[in-house]
């Protein structure tokens, strides 16, 4: 391949490594020295996760938590430009803003359909294991080359407004990729089948809307508890998904999987677990009630989650 999804990974790791270096540097954050050491060990993660001895890996990812724990990772003032050139520059632009997050599905299709056979030399042009991955990763690359063209700005400036929006985030951005990792380490420590003997031995799934009802219900409440659907589709899809629905009931894996991932995200939609999608808006929007997000989520999360529970039984 000749555009390998892990070039992104070590681009995402120096942009990291990027933010680190301006926390640092900062000096009106408070705890500008363990916010620098979160967002390197962060860095390190993407740029050598693959040579890192595991066990050294979990170790930094432990760090990670505690300095986000107590309060080691603050917000600083990233250094943007200021408010007046920044109206003038939308006022200049107004609806041209748009292009560049346009861009980033745009290309991201075209490379996942047009482009996926493509070869150069005998070689293919994206990588074929991660093909929508390498696509995205391209199309953001793009995206910010039209942002910097259209705003007539730098590279470095869109290194400081992704500091910006780091700030804003917090220890929030991690919590996507903590997340799915805890939902690979329930898999391996059998959490799915000890969901599997629980379900059969005290609830009984000889009932096929019995076990939809299990199944999705429970990847809407592992989803609110871990706050993170590809967490807890492991363990429901290897405890009740699997056994239960595919091989008793010979469901569709497809289907299974695609209504399941749907019912999870209906957790992800009550839970302040998902700080990354339920509490950082309410924050970047100074809304007074906290939890203002999910409040407005949850009418349309609850009837999802039963239109799930009945499509599933239907085309089971």
């Amino acid at each position: 391949m000749i555009i390998r999804v892990e070039y992104f990974y070590w681009l995402l790791g120096v942009m990291l490594a990027l933010v680190s270096v301006m926390s640092a540097l900062d000096r009106s954050n408070p705890r500008r020295w363990t916010t620098s050491l979160f967002w390197a060990l962060y860095a390190v993660i993407y740029l050598a996760g693959d040579v890192l001895p595991p066990a050294f890996a979990g170790a930094m990812m432990v760090a990670m938590a505690l300095l986000a724990g107590f309060g080691g990772v603050r917000s600083g003032k990233p250094d943007v430009l200021p408010e007046e050139t920044r109206r003038a520059s939308a006022a200049r632009l107004q609806h041209k803003l748009i292009l560049p997050a346009l861009v980033i599905p745009a290309v991201t299709m075209l490379g996942a359909t047009l482009l996926k056979d493509v070869k150069i030399d005998g070689s293919f042009l994206l990588d074929q294991k991660h093909l929508t991955l390498a696509s995205l990763g391209c199309a953001s690359i793009i995206a910010v080359a039209v942002a910097c063209w259209l705003t007539r700005a730098t590279p470095l400036q869109a290194g400081r407004e992704s500091r910006r929006l780091v700030d804003a985030m917090s220890w929030a951005l991690v919590l996507p990729h903590m997340l799915a990792v805890l939902g690979l380490l329930f898999t391996e420590a059998g959490v799915g089948k000890a969901v599997a003997h629980v379900t059969t031995s005290y609830i009984g799934l000889q009932s096929p809307l019995v076990a939809v009802a299990v199944y999705c219900i429970g990847l809407a409440l592992f989803t609110i508890v871990m706050g993170n659907g590809f967490a807890a589709f492991p363990v429901m899809a290897g405890g009740v998904g699997i056994p239960v629905l595919v091989h008793q009931f010979g469901a569709n894996p497809a289907m299974m999987a695609a209504i399941g991932m749907f019912s999870a995200y209906c957790g992800t939609l009550m839970t302040p677990m998902a700080a990354n999608f339920n509490i950082i808006p309410a924050a970047l929007l100074d809304l007074p009630d906290r939890n203002a997000v999910i409040k407005a989520q949850i009418p349309t999360a609850l009837p999802l989650l039963f239109v799930n529970i009945v499509l599933l039984y239907v085309l089971l």
